[in-house]
């Protein structure tokens, strides 16, 4: 009897005792690639810091992801609270439409912006049977926002710039600075943070995975081989100014993981880089590829390049006929390629070193053709 009285006064005073809180501070989480995106998880939410890609001693903005069935815990930090999975979000670019996709989440799509510049055939379809558009993303429908009973809306941050009326709304405002990552897996690693968004978290990893062991197996193999890197240099004159990427960009450093010897890959910028006709020629001139990226409803050619711009004519690459281009237009390159580095990584290395490429590779440039060819 002794014994029983004691247990029940044991089971009396855990009973009576106050519950413990959950942690308010998490474990960090291990974020391999990813500079502008930390992330610590506890028992009951998710807080989430994305920095500020232009004073990255400051935060552009904090959120602290809480399960919608569950109820709000104590001591939560500060932050925007966003209740999860998210269910109705509204997109700013198709680059997150098609990243919803791979996640299994297109349903979760429900208002898409710039609709009318879409490429991808999925991200269309996807458009056609749920998404509706919401307008430019400059200026997106909020009424199309309230009609939608969108529970997120993703938008792209600018240096000095809010999102005008959005910021008004009362809606989470989930700020996308995964494009201002320096590397190529830097930017598809902000997956993880989106998976936890949309309540597939482990999706989201296991996805990043295959990405970049992808990446850095075809990244391996190129070092492997060895053997010579062909000079590259990108892009087309644009009235006076001539865009290259900077060797620390996205861009800069896919060019070198995928065996180029890119010209302009010693420049420490993360950006790109405006420079002159003059300072291209001086570099350029007797490069072995040229790689070119434009939108347009037809195809460039080269009678059109030369028509554009007759100094054109003087590149080395110009007139032994090896330049790739990249019709944004046709090719969906701004909506497979940001969370899926390694599909561009093992085309342009299998452009690189054909020699050596172990497996066909759905090419994003191919060679520039003549009018009289089409």
């Amino acid at each position: 009897m002794k014994h029983i009285v004691l247990l029940l006064l044991t089971l009396l005073l855990i009973a009576c005792s106050p519950a413990q809180p959950p942690r308010s501070e998490g474990e960090p989480f291990a974020l391999r690639y990813a500079e502008l995106l930390q992330m610590e998880e506890t028992d009951s939410f998710c807080r989430v810091e994305v920095k500020n890609p232009w004073q990255q001693d400051r935060l552009l903005a904090t959120y602290v992801l809480v399960p919608a069935g569950q109820k709000l815990p104590q001591g939560l930090p500060e932050g925007t609270l966003v209740r999860t999975p998210l269910r109705r979000t509204a997109l700013l670019s198709s680059v997150h439409a098609a990243l919803w996709l791979d996640l299994g989440c297109g349903a979760a799509v429900a208002a898409l912006a710039d609709t009318a510049y879409v490429v991808s055939p999925r991200v269309k379809q996807l458009c056609a049977t749920g998404a509706v558009p919401l307008g430019s993303s400059l200026s997106p429908n909020l009424e199309v926002l309230k009609a939608r009973r969108c529970d997120a809306v993703l938008v792209s941050p600018f240096e000095n710039a809010g999102h005008g009326a959005l910021d008004r709304l009362d809606i989470p405002l989930i700020e996308c600075a995964d494009y201002l990552e320096t590397s190529p897996l830097g930017r598809a690693e902000w997956m993880r943070f989106y998976g936890r968004l949309l309540g597939c978290a482990a999706r989201a990893d296991s996805l990043f995975d295959v990405v970049e062991e992808n990446y850095e197996a075809a990244r391996k193999q190129v070092a492997k081989d060895g053997g010579r890197r062909p000079k590259v240099f990108c892009d087309l004159l644009t009235q006076s100014v001539w865009y290259q990427p900077g060797g620390a960009s996205t861009m800069g450093r896919l060019l070198t993981d995928a065996g180029a010897d890119f010209l302009w890959a010693d420049r420490p910028e993360s950006g790109s880089l405006a420079l002159n006709l003059e300072a291209v020629y001086a570099r350029a001139r007797e490069a072995d590829l040229w790689l070119v990226k434009y939108g347009a409803p037809r195809s460039l050619t080269y009678e059109e390049m030369a028509a554009d711009c007759p100094a054109y004519r003087e590149f080395r690459a110009f007139r032994e006929e090896r330049v790739f281009a990249c019709n944004t237009l046709h090719v969906p390159f701004y909506e497979e390629v940001p969370f899926h580095p390694d599909l561009l990584l093992r085309s342009l290395s299998a452009l690189f070193h054909p020699a050596t490429a172990q497996q066909a590779a759905s090419p994003f440039y191919t060679p520039l053709r003549h009018a009289s060819r089409d």
